[in-house]
This record gives C-alpha cells, structure tokens and sequence, in this order.
C-alpha cells in the first residue's frame, strides 16, 4: 500500500511540476539581431605570375521582432543586405542589394491551420547598376521598383522546421524613373507608374538543422494574379550557414528569381562566403 500511494505522490508531483511549467516568451516581445560582414581580398605587387587587385564586402542585417499571447501571435521581420566589389583599376560594383520587411499576424482557434493577414515591403536599398555596357547605366533605386503585398488566408505554423501560409494576395507595384517598364501597362499609350492586382501568394520558410553547427535556411515565395494564373512569380532564398565559432560562420547562398516583368529569363545569384557574425540579443 505504502508503495502505491508513492508512486501516486510521485506521478501527482510530476503532473503539478509540468502544470506550473510556463511558456517564458508568453505576452512578451522576443526580438533578436543579426549582424554580419563578409569580406573577400586579393592584392599583387610585382607579382610575375599574373593577377589583378580584388576587394569585396556584403554587409547584412536580420532583426525579428515577436510577440505571443493566448491566442494569437504576431511576427515582424526586417533583412537586408548591401555589399560592393572592386577588381584592379575597375569601378565599384554593386554586388548586393535588396531589403524587405514582412510583417505577419496569427489568430490560433485551436486549428491545425491557423488564420493568418501579413504585409510584406519589398525594395533596393540603393541605387543599382548595368555593368554589361563601357558606361554604366543606372536601372534600379530606393523603392524604385517598390513592392508592397498584402495577404489574408490561411497558414501551418505548428513547426519549427517548416511553416507555410496559402492565401489572397493585393499587391501594389511602384516605379520612378528607372523600373516603369515593371508597372507599364503595354496595352495603354500612357506609362505607367503603379500596378495593381489580386491574386495568390504562398509563402514557405523551412529552418533545419543538418548537424551540430550546420543550419539550412529556405524561404520560398510564389505568386500569381487572377489574370494569369499560368504565370507565376517565384522568389526562392537558400543559405547554407557553417558556424565555425561563435563570430566567424561560412555561408553558401542561392537565390532563384522568376518575374515576367522583370526578365523573362530566370535570374540566379549564388555566393560563398566567409563572414564575421554578431548577435546583438
């Protein structure tokens, strides 16, 4: 008898202990930053066997703001980066350069699919350049082209590996002077600097660990307009990240885009790189 009634203290301790244990990130903002620098540098003097001077740098930035209460939750993401190079007596090039700002706000019912309404900003961080020509020519700035998109649906976020979100998109494009061939009407004689549509949006962020100090990163969005659903947009963003310590990580990124507007060609930027990272908080 005595070693029954331990054993149902025991399991009553467990239980009490289990019950008491709380979510510590409930009704509080969890933020976390993300800096990183990647340099890459070559120099020659009196070299015999041939070369060229060559410098590069990507600074990036990665700052996530989260807030979880009872029910619903809410997530604010701000990436991006911006980097040049510089080969011999060649100009500066722009070699990165983009940012956006994805805000995202769940309502969780107790459902295996969650509602969900999101906003996501979308622009160069600076002034971009076509360096295929003996001068270069200016093709992109600040907002110009800018992308703003905003979506209602539904989405999975029970993972921490793997959350994906379906759902109603509008988005709104906008141009200056250098990206109206984006937002132009072709059909109209006026040119056009904002365009409008409705359509779909999926959006999947996968995060998984390949081992111990091995993390692979995926965020994979599509999108199409109801008058052209056999189009789609596709923006696909890859790293692999190798921690060798606490501040100095190597990085293989992949970054896939199709966007009719755009180019008609899928475009492609792949980098290795070996990079200072600090984590603030």
């Amino acid at each position: 008898m005595k070693k029954v009634f331990l054993l149902l203290l025991t399991f009553s301790m467990g239980n009490l202990i289990v019950a008491q244990e709380a979510d510590s990130t409930l009704n509080k903002w969890t933020p976390s930053l993300l800096l990183s620098l990647n340099l890459s540098q070559i120099a020659f003097q009196d070299w015999s066997k041939g070369g060229e001077s060559a410098f590069s740098f990507t600074l990036g930035g990665d700052w996530v703001m989260n807030y979880k209460a009872s029910n619903w939750s809410f997530k604010n993401q701000l990436k991006g980066e911006w980097g040049q190079s510089k080969q011999g007596t060649d100009i500066k090039k722009i070699t990165s350069n983009y940012a956006f700002n994805e805000t995202v706000f769940y309502y969780d019912p107790d459902w295996l699919f969650v509602p969900f309404a999101s906003n996501l900003i979308r622009t160069p961080i600076s002034n971009g350049f076509d360096y295929s020509e003996e001068v270069k020519k200016q093709i992109v700035a600040f907002f110009d082209p800018g992308y703003i998109t905003q979506t209602v649906g539904f989405a999975y976020d029970k993972s921490e590996v793997i959350k994906t979100r379906l759902g109603i998109a509008f988005e709104e494009s906008f141009s200056n002077k250098f990206a109206a061939q984006y937002t132009d009407d072709k059909e109209t004689a006026e040119l056009e600097t904002f365009r409008y549509e409705t359509g779909i949006e999926s959006m999947t962020d996968l995060n998984l660990k390949l081992d111990d100090n091995v993390v692979y990163k995926s965020k994979l969005r599509l999108f199409s307009g109801f008058d052209r659903m056999k189009v789609w947009d596709v923006a696909w963003d890859n790293t692999f990240t190798a921690e060798v310590n606490k501040w100095l990580n190597v990085s293989l990124s992949f970054i896939l885009v199709y966007k009719v507007s755009e180019s008609l060609r899928t475009q492609m930027q792949e980098g290795l790189q070996v990079g200072i990272v600090y984590n603030l908080f």
